[in-house]
């Protein structure tokens, strides 16, 4: 059996993603779901984009763990590519789930549609502490799409505000995610529509990896909360070798 660290998203903890890892854990995997620094409850926010990778890098040799299938939904997606640069002997499969996939030198702004990073400078600015919190109707609308209102509020209640340096902060990599030697998959919800269609998270995202398996799955961006099982499930069927 597979060893999976889940890396959450933006505006999340790791607590979101427990229903999802308690469902890999059912088939005999071992699952972990941390938190990443920015995110953690109590914690500063005045946190970057190195800061957040090296939290999940500690985080791993902390726990001791090799032979890892690194996950990472969304925002995520910048944390596993940094972490496998740092420490490659560590991961056995990177799996982008609706993932950013960031080349060296470049920010989560640069991979998102133009009306986004307006949007997150706007209310980083109107905050007290540089964090960007998520405007309901765009949760709502976009990223949980597939919920009842019931769901959708009750999810929305548990996101927390995000560091916004970690939007414009540009990675730095030894070498572009194409060029690793670590496999790669990318699980794709054919809902997901906090990447317009027409600006889409695949291809446009997932063609950066070079060779990649590709899983796709229904639902929104948010499977985590609307469908955990079906996340579960594209997961090991993207982390099998």
């Amino acid at each position: 059996m597979a060893t999976y660290v889940l890396v959450h998203g933006a505006w999340h903890t790791g607590t979101e993603l427990e229903a999802t890892g308690e469902a890999i854990r059912t088939v005999g995997h071992e699952v972990y779901c941390p938190t990443v620094a920015g995110n953690r409850p109590g914690e500063t926010k005045d946190v970057g984009l190195e800061d957040a990778i090296g939290s999940i890098a500690q985080f791993l040799e902390d726990e001791g763990l090799a032979d890892v299938i690194l996950t990472g939904h969304s925002y995520g997606g910048m944390i596993i590519t940094g972490v496998c640069d740092r420490v490659p002997e560590r991961i056995r499969r990177l799996v982008y789930v609706n993932a950013f996939v960031p080349n060296d030198g470049e920010c989560l702004d640069d991979l998102t549609p133009p009306h986004y990073p307006p949007m997150f400078r706007q209310i980083a600015a109107a905050s007290s502490d540089n964090t960007v919190a998520l405007p309901y109707p765009v949760w709502r609308e976009v990223f949980i799409n597939d919920a009842d209102a019931d769901m959708a509020e009750a999810s929305y209640a548990k996101l927390n505000a995000h560091p916004y340096r970690t939007f414009t902060d540009p990675i730095s990599l030894s070498r572009d995610p194409a060029e690793f030697e670590t496999p790669k998959s990318y699980v794709n919800c054919t809902e997901d529509t906090a990447m317009p269609h027409s600006h889409p998270w695949h291809p446009r995202l997932s063609e950066k990896l070079g060779l990649f398996r590709l899983v796709q799955t229904s639902g929104s961006h948010e499977l985590l909360f609307t469908d955990p099982s079906a996340l579960a499930d594209a997961i090991i069927r993207a982390g099998r070798d």
